[in-house]
Order: C-alpha cells, then sequence, then structure tokens
C-alpha cells in the first residue's frame, strides 16, 4: 500500500468539513468544490483533502513575501548542516528559496487562506511546464520565451531580471500560457470550483500585469514603503552575499521542478494552531520515517499571541518530529515594538530568526513564553 494511500485510512478524515473563518462568515475547505464533478481525485488530491483543516480569513493577498531578510537564515542553516528530511511553511514561494537549499524528501505549505493552496497550484502547474527558469519567469509574467532559451540556463539571475523588465507582455504569449494551466491545473486530481479557476486566473493576471514591480498587498491597511518588489526579492543575497533565491540557479530551479512533478510539494489549508492541519502533517512524516528539518512560520506568532491560540501553536510544534539541528524559521518587525534584535540589519525593516524545535519545545513546556517578545528573543541563534 502506498504512502498516500495509507495515511488516508490512517486518519479517516472526511473531505469536506465545514467551519467558519475568522471574519464571521461560513467556510469550508473546498467551499464550491462540489460544484465541479471530480471524476479522477489523485494521491495527490487525496492528501491536500485528508491533511486540510476549514479556511479561514486574514487581510493580506500575501502574493509575494513582504520579508525582505528572508534569505540570511541561509548561512546558518548550512553550517547547522540542516538538510533532508521534511519542510513546513507558510505563505507563497520564498518557501521555495528555503526548499531548494534544503533539499527535503516533502514539503508542506500551510496556510489558513485557501487562496495560498490555490496559488500554490499555479506554481505547480509553471513549474511542471517549464523547462528552465527563464521560461518559468516568462509564463509568469506573461513574457515571451526567448528563442534560445537553452540558452540561458548559464545565465544569472541578474540576467532573467533584467529580461523580463525589458519585455512587454505579449497577448499570444498569455492566451497560450493561460491555456497551458489550466489544463495542467485540472490534471492535478484536486477539486476546483469554477470560483477557484477564475481565482488562480486572477492571481496569474496579478504577476502579468504588475511585473517584477508586484509588492505585497493588504487589504485594509496602506501599503508600506518597505515592502519589497518580486525584481528586490528575486535579486536578494544571503548574509555572506551569495545569491540565494529559488530562481538564482538551474540547479535548484530543476530540484524543484522534480519535486513538484513527483507531488512533494504539497499545500494545505490550516491554521498553524488549528486542532488538525499541523498535526496531521506530523502524523503523515512520522509514518515516512522522516522529521522536520524546517518549520517556516514567519511572522505568525505575533498574531496567535495576540489572539490567545499560542499554547495550541506551541503544542502543535513539540508534536512534530524533529532532530537535533531541526529549525523554526521566523520573522519579526521590530518597527512595531521599537526592539532591535541582535539579528538586524542594516537598512532591512524584517528581521529573520532562527531557532531549533527542541528549545522551543523545552521553553514551551517550562511555560517562560510569556509575550511575544520573549518568543523571538529566548534562544534565537547568532546567525553570523
Amino acid at each position: 500500500m502506498r504512502k498516500f494511500q495509507f495515511i488516508a485510512l490512517l486518519l479517516g478524515i472526511t473531505s469536506a468539513a465545514c467551519g467558519r473563518g475568522t471574519d464571521g462568515r461560513d467556510r469550508a475547505f473546498g467551499a464550491g468544490a462540489a460544484q465541479v464533478e471530480q471524476t479522477a481525485t489523485s494521491e495527490f488530491g487525496r492528501l491536500i483533502q485528508q491533511l486540510s483543516e476549514p479556511g479561514g480569513y486574514f487581510d493580506t493577498d500575501n502574493l509575494i513575501s513582504n520579508e525582505t531578510s528572508y534569505l540570511h537564515v541561509m548561512g546558518k542553516m548550512r553550517e547547522m548542516g540542516v538538510r533532508g528530511g521534511a519542510y513546513l511553511g507558510v505563505g507563497p514561494d520564498q518557501n521555495f528559496s528555503y526548499v531548494a537549499q534544503i533539499r527535503p524528501t516533502i514539503a508542506f505549505m500551510i496556510d489558513i487562506r485557501r487562496d495560498n493552496l490555490l496559488q500554490h497550484l499555479l506554481f505547480k502547474a509553471l513549474f511542471e511546464l517549464s523547462d528552465n527558469r527563464v521560461h518559468y519567469l516568462a509564463m509568469l509574467f506573461g513574457r515571451p520565451v526567448p528563442e534560445d532559451a537553452a540558452a540561458w540556463e548559464s545565465r544569472s539571475i541578474r540576467d532573467l531580471v533584467e529580461y523580463i523588465d525589458g519585455i512587454p507582455s505579449e497577448e499570444a504569449s498569455v492566451a497560450s500560457f493561460r491555456k497551458a494551466i489550466a489544463a495542467r491545473v485540472g490534471d492535478f486530481g484536486f477539486p476546483l470550483s469554477d470560483t477557484d479557476l477564475r481565482t488562480i486566473r486572477r492571481f496569474h493576471d496579478t504577476f502579468i500585469r504588475a511585473g517584477l514591480g508586484l509588492r505585497f498587498n493588504s487589504f485594509d491597511r496602506a501599503p508600506q514603503p518597505y515592502y519589497p518588489t518580486f525584481r528586490q526579492l528575486l535579486l536578494e543575497t544571503d548574509l555572506t552575499g551569495k545569491s540565494a533565491n529559488y530562481l538564482a540557479r538551474e540547479d535548484d530551479f530543476r530540484f524543484l521542478k522534480s519535486m513538484q512533478q513527483r507531488d512533494r510539494i504539497v499545500p494545505v489549508v490550516g491554521s498553524l494552531a488549528g486542532d488538525h492541519a499541523v498535526r496531521a502533517i506530523g502524523a503523515y512524516v512520522e509514518e515516512m520515517g522522516e522529521r522536520v528539518s524546517a518549520y517556516y512560520t514567519s511572522n505568525v506568532e505575533f498574531y496567535v499571541m495576540g489572539d490567545g491560540s499560542f499554547d495550541r501553536f506551541a503544542d502543535n510544534i513539540a508534536a512534530l518530529p524533529r532532530a537535533k539541528p531541526s529549525v523554526i524559521i521566523r520573522s519579526y518587525f521590530g518597527g512595531r515594538f521599537r526592539t532591535r534584535l541582535p539579528q538586524s540589519v542594516p537598512g532591512y525593516y524584517s528581521v529573520q530568526l532562527l531557532q531549533t524545535l527542541q528549545s522551543f519545545a523545552e521553553e514551551h513546556e517550562a511555560g517562560t513564553f510569556r509575550s511575544y517578545l520573549d518568543v523571538v528573543t529566548k534562544h534565537s541563534l547568532t546567525l553570523r
């Protein structure tokens, strides 16, 4: 019996669990999916359904990261030997840079927003359809693929950025890409409604329209001047000056493409402080005989500490199978608290932090996390 089938029997979870989002509206995982008859749900599709829990609302689009410092932990993770195992992460494609370095066996992209799952299905389609990095970026931004695309495999990320910046979107290319993406998404064996498909197309259209100038967007808050563009995120480096975005090297792109083709990057709907998704992922990882190597939580702890769900969040982490070098990757926005941390880097509003899962679990058990500042300062590792 294959692992995907085993976990379905192990968990015994229905795929239509219902709930209420934090905005008070009735929600369900897969809301609207019943509009489409699903005749061939794949193991990949079943796993998403079985690991997921009811979705909720968050007031940002999260199409890209707002953490300019996201690569600052890379050198320390290399030094610690954070490698292989299973990866968990919240949000969109900043996760791919961590996955490209860690090279896990499997990765789970978990987020309370169902939209994040839909965006990851868009990314999955793009990886599977693209031959190389320049092809991927051309499809994502609706630009024509260079005729000599194979020759671009040795080019730098800056060269790729200049190509995308220097050529406008092309109607024929966009139409061709949309058709190919829609067909590929339909082959994943995960039930999608017409609304879901329109959302995926809307996300793609946003990338095409905004180009590399795309920024993180909040629905009820003004855009902040420190939010990076997609261009900046692509060109960012780690603290040693090494280009470390997942599109900086062809080998990293090919690794991610292989994971996508083998259904080893699994989007999941769920709260990090929820009562099912994180625990179910942990059970699946345990059954595989793996350990969680890295868990990227962004700044979720700020929110769960504020809404009273921190203990559930921490209990979920403590239950994950882990090894000695297993780490939490978190983000801190010091401007809110006027507290500068040792890991702060001049010119960066966000701060990236590392802590071992083991030390987090021990502190939680001891009951010493009494504030958000406790969370971001206790046992936070020096990055350089």
